[in-house]
Order: C-alpha cells, then structure tokens, then sequence
C-alpha cells in the first residue's frame, strides 16, 4: 500500500520525492484492491490520527476504524474487477472526521438487511449504525470518473443518539468528498 503522493516527472527529469499529500486538513492515500489493503487501511489511518494528535475518545476511535475497515472490504470485495487500486482519505475539521474510500466501480451499494444465516452483507449497515449512534453521516456518492466514494463523517464531541442529533450550534458540516 502506498500512502504516498506521486507525480509524473517531466520527460528528462529524475522522479520527484515522494511525500505525504496533505491539504486542508486532509490526507489520501491509495492501496491495491486486495484482501491484505483491509488491516494495512485500517493501521494507516490509525497511525496518522496519532501523528497528528486528534484526540478521539476510545470507542469514537474503534468505530471510525471499523468504518474504514467495512469500506475498504465493500471495495476490496465487490469493485476490485473495474477497479485495481482503491482510494482512502482520511479528512479532519475542528469538530469532526471524515474518512472516504473511493473506487472506479459505478456500482452505487446500498445497506441491506442480511439474513440470519449469511456470513457477509451488513457492512454499509455497520456504517450506516456506527454513524448514526455518533451523531454522524454516511453517504454514497459518483465521482466525475464514474466511480463511486462511500464515506462517513463522526462528530469529535460527545456521542449522540440518532443521526447528526444535537450538533452544537454552529459547528461546521464536513465537506463533501472531493
């Protein structure tokens, strides 16, 4: 996985250096579309929120992993033919986070209710669940490529019940994916 940016030299010239992409608050980083990304994704996220010292409660900080860990799987799993590398960006504000995972599939998912006996399907559900019980959004969106970015965005204040329930007056909404 690579959680570094890169850009094309200039014909003659050597390869620039390879350096974290941040902007605004905001970090992407791509990784293969394969089952060992889903750990990797989940560390890499982890590892930056520590570096960047964003205080985040325990459980806030174990559901904002399981998000990102559900939706790398979701592309990993269901896009990785149309789509060999998949996309995560991990965006911070003063009062939420947002992580992102983009893909080239044009499939839009949507949660559905698994059966009692299925293994797997309750993924985007886990996202939706998590989100709302923080006072959070999820969302699924197409991208100018024609992919798609599934994302989800948790408050940093305390736990809410209920989606974006209670938001302190004048916090800011986290931005759409870019």
């Amino acid at each position: 996985m690579e959680i570094l940016g890169s850009v094309p030299p200039e014909p003659g010239q050597a390869p620039p250096a390879r350096r974290p992409i941040a902007f605004d608050g905001a970090w992407r980083f791509t990784a293969p579309a394969l089952d060992s990304s889903v750990p990797r994704a989940r560390h890499a996220v982890r590892d930056l929120l520590r570096h960047e010292r964003v205080a985040l409660r325990d459980d806030l900080l174990h559901g904002l992993l399981l998000i990102v860990s559900e939706l790398v799987t979701n592309a990993v799993q269901h896009a990785a033919l149309l789509s060999p590398e998949v996309s995560v960006e991990v965006s911070l504000g003063p009062d939420w986070v947002r992580v992102a995972v983009e893909d080239d599939h044009p499939y839009r998912p949507k949660p559905l209710e698994a059966g009692e006996d299925q293994i797997g399907g309750r993924g985007l559900l886990l996202v939706k669940a998590i989100s709302d019980e923080a006072g959070g959004l999820c969302d699924v969106e197409h991208t100018a490529s024609g992919g798609k970015v599934v994302w989800a965005a948790l408050p940093l204040g305390a736990s809410r019940t209920g989606p974006a329930a209670g938001r302190p007056a004048g916090s800011t909404s986290p931005p759409r994916p870019r």
